[in-house]
């Protein structure tokens, strides 16, 4: 049988209370900020200190699950009579536990009603920070749970409907309270998958049953798409380099008032050249390393020194599991050229910079690396490098904005990245592991740029047609006039250049083996290799029982042809009685002379084949091949 109680807790003195000796024990007497006179018995505490025992205002229910497990459950009632009213639910609920009626789980979800929303997203907040995501992702994802609760009037689980968050993703499809503007669908796309995660996070912790949320409709993020990115082109990317590179110290050098303003002839100590001159190196090489390698601008702004291995080959970094957004560890190949141009950078860094004891909080790395702590950030990414790349690019002469209103901003430089592969002909699979991409529909159409393909030069390379006239002298090309399509520039001819399998290379997966064919000239001591090359024996040789005695002047009995596609010579005959039909009487010959020539090099399986072949349609003639290879008809 339950019961309910007032629990006891202690707390510190507080301030200005008088201790006083009642009836042999000691009491504590203050005021509270109402002013009311409060009055505690005094006890001490663990670390020997004077304490005041506090009585709760609010009753706590004691009693047993249907588990028969005892439990403490707060009431949040501050009179006796409402306490025993939730005391008597709750043993109901128990009860209906060991009859079978509810299932524990049931049980448990009906507890969790009682909590408030706002508890439940603490709870899903402190999961997330506990699989280590981002702080940022935390943060955002936080501030969006807290939002659509306080203005989808959201209290409890139960509040938790689709119609309520439809309504309101609708609303701000139309005006957005805090940007006094539509909400884009991208956006309206964020808040609906961190609600959906938070109810699958619900469900899987037991606290509801189903997530209601589920069948809340996706936006069209094409349809309204806010920020368009577009990719830099080679001549673009060269300008941005060159710009970041001479910019700072161009802009402190220019005289900013007086006669002489716009002029590049202000004078400055060596010192801040020297500093400013190191400012725009640094600037390029990070526009440079994030455009070569699709590194984003936290996983750059976080990549220390020891993370580098410049001297392998190839040479290739490690990003940090927590640095990175899939939080993979992934490796990254890098350029030859960028790697000397990073090696060249860390050691004047190092000059700059020496060693002062063991910085690195990565022992398993090393202490020094390239002259520097391991801990060493390679670059000082400022946090405001989107203002310096707007400017950057004013004094490049590109434009922020083209004319179909796409953008150009630091994650572009990772956009252009993939759009140089794609360009480049570089496998899909590949250019998704480069990208490191778990799906690859994100690389092909997401992060490449369909207006810097050479879809032009693709469709200029497809085979030439004629139509009419034209189709009937196309079709008999002559010995005088070569055939147009073997004459055309081959470089020309570029659609998937490094995609296609070389059918020389036969090691090569869907590689297959040359034909051989022997022209009707050929020459008589060429033909046993002709015939050995080209001949089709994959069934092996034909019995004696067959073809008859067999004579041959050497070689392997048994040796086998190499296995080629189709035999260059004839191998289906008319049938018998049916007279053999030649376009000239040297074919003839030449035919059956390489039956003969087979069987006196040794080749008798493929000589007693032929020999049974002629046998059976009747051939007259080969009555006269019969000796020339010493077979028997």
């Amino acid at each position: 049988m339950g019961h309910v109680k007032r629990k006891t807790f202690t707390r510190p003195l507080p301030a200005g209370a008088k201790i006083t000796a009642k009836k042999g024990r000691e009491y504590a007497e203050w005021f509270d900020r109402t002013g009311k006179k409060q009055c505690a018995p005094v006890t001490a505490g663990r670390d020997g200190g004077s304490r005041v025992r506090i009585e709760a205002q609010t009753y706590t229910a004691i009693y047993r699950d249907g588990r028969g497990v005892a439990r403490e459950r707060a009431t949040g009632c501050r009179g006796k009579r409402a306490a025993e009213m939730v005391l008597a639910k709750l043993e109901q609920e128990a009860e209906k536990v060991r009859s079978g009626i509810l299932s524990a789980a049931e049980s448990e979800m009906a507890r969790y009603q009682n909590t408030p929303l706002s508890g439940h997203i603490d709870d899903y907040i402190h999961h997330q920070t506990a699989r280590g995501l981002n702080r940022q992702r935390v943060k955002n994802t936080r501030s969006r749970l807290l939002r659509l609760a306080d203005e989808c009037a959201m209290r409890w689980l139960s509040d938790l409907t689709s119609d309520v968050l439809e309504r309101w993703l609708l609303d701000k499809a139309e005006h957005d309270d805090r940007t006094e503007e539509p909400m884009g669908a991208g956006t309206r796309n964020a808040y609906r998958a961190d609600a959906i995660g938070f109810a699958n996070w619900l469900v899987k912790k037991k606290r509801i049953p189903v997530n209601p949320l589920s069948d809340v409709p996706t936006a069209n993020a094409r349809a309204d798409c806010r920020r368009k990115r577009r990719a830099l082109n080679e001549s673009e990317l060269q300008r941005l380099l060159d710009a970041a590179r001479h910019r700072p110290l161009q802009d402190a050098s220019t005289i900013r008032r007086g006669p002489r303003k716009g002029e590049p002839r202000a004078k400055l100590r060596s010192d801040v050249r020297r500093r400013l001159d190191r400012m725009g190196r640094e600037r390029a090489l990070i526009y440079k390393t994030m455009a070569l390698t699709g590194l984003r601008k936290r996983e750059l702004a976080t990549l220390t020194v020891n993370r580098l291995e410049l001297d392998a080959t190839p040479a290739h970094l490690v990003l940090h599991p927590k640095n990175e957004k899939n939080r993979a560890g992934n490796v990254i190949p890098i350029r030859r050229d960028l790697a000397n141009d990073l090696r060249v950078w860390l050691q004047d860094k190092a000059q700059e910079e020496p060693v002062v004891g063991n910085q690195s909080d990565q022992p398993n790395r090393g202490e020094e690396c390239y002259g520097l702590p391991g801990n060493t950030l390679l670059f000082d990414v400022p946090t405001g490098l989107l203002r310096i790349l707007d400017r950057d690019l004013k004094a490049a002469g590109i434009p922020k904005k083209d004319h179909r209103g796409r953008t150009v901003d630091i994650h572009a430089l990772r956009y252009t990245f993939g759009t140089m592969l794609s360009a480049a002909g570089v496998r899909p699979r590949t250019a998704q592991e480069a990208m490191r991409h778990s799906d690859l529909k994100l690389t092909m159409n997401v992060y490449t740029d369909p207006a810097l393909l050479d879809v032009a030069g693709a469709v200029e390379s497809l085979p030439n047609f004629t139509i009419g006239e034209q189709a009937t002298t196309a079709a008999e090309p002559t010995a005088s006039a070569p055939n147009k399509r073997s004459s055309e520039n081959k470089s020309s001819r570029l659609l998937a250049p490094v995609l296609a399998f070389k059918l020389d290379r036969p090691g090569q997966s869907g590689a297959k083996p040359v034909k051989m064919a022997v022209s009707d000239a050929a020459r008589p001591d060429l033909l046993s290799r002709a015939v050995k090359s080209c001949y089709d024996n994959s069934k092996g040789p034909s019995s004696t029982a067959d073809n008859g005695p067999l004579k041959w002047s050497g070689g392997e009995s048994n040796s086998r042809p190499l296995h080629c596609e189709r035999s260059a010579l004839p191998t289906e005959l008319p049938p018998r009685g049916i007279p053999r039909t030649y376009r000239s009487e040297d074919q003839r010959s030449f035919s059956l002379a390489a039956v003969g020539v087979g069987c006196q090099k040794g080749l008798g399986a493929i000589g007693g084949k032929a020999a049974m072949l002629a046998r059976l349609n009747g051939d007259p003639f080969f009555q006269y091949q019969k000796g020339l290879g010493g077979v028997s008809a």
